[in-house]
């Protein structure tokens, strides 16, 4: 057995011995037993990622419940599988067979929120948009806004380094994260990190757990940094003859200096998806439809500079939205791009490939290809300000043939994204699904190194096995 392969238990007795010691150090309503109710913790939202069954579900309230049950863990060696909001797409909180699923979600209280010091101290339960508006009534601004900002948690998002549509110009959670409190998988609680503006006081290991997708150590409190509330931002949607043209112009608005809070692309599948599903009336004519955001003092003449720059490119039409409803609703099919798109076939795998900016158009026109050769179809919507694309291969679930050759197509897809210079994964994890795919991208003697890493910090295995590599 592998060092970081942790044993499984999974016999009755054993099962029982489990429970009992959870049961002396938290009540008897956060230790869930019944099978019914386990089986519906046992996996995220990732397809063809394999899903064990659970022992036991705990859903702590506090820093002491979440130690004991590491405690127990260490001494029965009982694998520990931490669950956020199990919206992840890459299987990273699927449970394993006889493992203690950990949910977080009752830790969701906003510890502090501190106008001054421009940081807000939270438990990881916290959903990602409830602390937004929490903190916009002190003027403030949590930037990292996923897709599922609705239903994701801050202790998700920062398992999984997530990202959102604001980073072009705001950048992901892992620049957001100055300082954690984690549970180590022997029960010890250890703090990272600061919560001052500045301090470079020893190995940053606040980072090396933004990530890590629960396999170091527990994330219990989490001190995030703020920024002032930007402006109202503003929309504006552009059309192209091809995926191609837009991307032209995604380069063309970067050369140029521009700094917008938003830039996104959506191909023609996703349009038409989106429509299908939310009939909001998106230009189905257009290969792709390109949508920049400015949050600027006067994001009226930010938007005009970049629709020139969008025509120049190509663009066949330039509708800059006349006020922030209309934005909000622009942002509102972008947001729904996903959703739709998993309707189209009633199943979904969806990649996470970022690759240079400069590469973007190599990129789609790749994945089109891709989609051809497999005979499938695939919706791409993308952060295109910074190259983060989301192939979304639609596929029947029932149909074997079909499912096969979605994987395969999957799988083609990654292999695009590292041939053009980019990586596996820009904001969605590792977990069960691409981890034969990290091994590839990082190498052998990176994939060393990182198992050294887990060895020094669960030398049991403990934590979340299987997961990364």
């Amino acid at each position: 057995m592998s060092r970081i392969e942790a044993p499984r238990s999974e016999s009755t007795e054993e099962t029982s011995s489990l429970t009992d010691r959870l049961l002396a150090g938290l009540p008897a309503e956060a230790v869930l037993t019944d099978p019914d109710v386990t089986a519906s913790y046992a996996n995220d939202m990732a397809s063809f990622c394999p899903a064990g069954a659970p022992a036991v579900v705990v859903l702590p309230r506090t820093v002491e419940q979440v130690q004991h049950v590491m405690r127990t863990a260490t001494e029965l060696r009982v694998p520990v599988v931490p669950q956020g909001a199990r919206s992840g797409l890459s299987g990273a909180a699927n449970a394993t067979d006889g493992c203690v699923v950990l949910s977080l979600t009752k830790m969701d209280r906003i510890l502090e929120i501190s106008p001054v010091d421009r940081i807000a101290v939270v438990e990881p339960g916290v959903i990602n948009a409830t602390l937004s508006r929490a903190v916009e009534e002190h003027g403030l601004y949590y930037p990292p806004d996923p897709s599922s900002w609705e239903m994701c948690t801050i202790g998700g998002n920062i398992g999984t380094g997530s990202g959102g549509l604001c980073c072009v110009k705001y950048g992901v959670t892992a620049e957001y994260v100055l300082g954690l409190d984690v549970v180590l998988a022997d029960g010890r609680l250890m703090s990272t990190g600061r919560r001052t503006a500045k301090g470079v006081a020893g190995y940053d290991l606040t980072r090396l757990f933004v990530g890590s997708e629960g396999s170091l150590g527990i994330v219990v409190r989490a001190v995030l940094a703020l920024k002032p509330k930007p402006p109202q931002q503003l929309v504006l949607a552009a059309e192209f003859p091809s995926a191609a043209a837009a991307c032209d112009a995604v380069c063309r608005i970067m050369e140029g200096g521009h700094v917008p809070s938003l830039l996104e692309l959506m191909d023609r599948t996703t349009v038409k998806a989106v429509n299908d599903l939310a009939h909001m009336g998106l230009p189905e004519t257009t290969e792709a439809l390109l949508l920049a955001a400015f949050d600027t003092p006067d994001p009226a003449a930010d938007l005009a500079a970049v629709g020139a720059l969008c025509e120049a490119a190509g663009a066949t039409q330039v509708v800059p939205a006349e006020d922030a409803a209309e934005s909000e609703m622009l942002l509102k099919a972008r947001r729904l791009s996903l959703t739709a798109l998993e309707a189209v076939k009633g199943t979904t795998m969806i990649d996470d490939v970022c690759v240079p900016r400069s590469r973007l158009g190599a990129m789609l026109e790749g994945v089109e290809r891709i989609a051809a050769t497999y005979d499938l179809t695939i919706g791409v919507c993308a952060h295109a300000g910074d190259g983060n694309t989301h192939p979304t291969v639609c596929f029947d679930a029932q149909d074997a043939d079909e499912s096969r050759r979605a994987r395969e197509s999957f799988d083609e897809i990654m292999a695009l994204g590292l041939e053009l210079g980019g990586t596996i994964t820009g904001e969605h994890g590792v977990g069960v699904l691409k981890k034969e795919w990290l091994a590839r991208e990082i190498g052998p003697v990176g994939v060393e190194m990182q198992r050294a890493v887990k060895q020094a910090f669960d030398p049991l295995g403990i934590l979340n096995p299987g997961k990364l590599f």
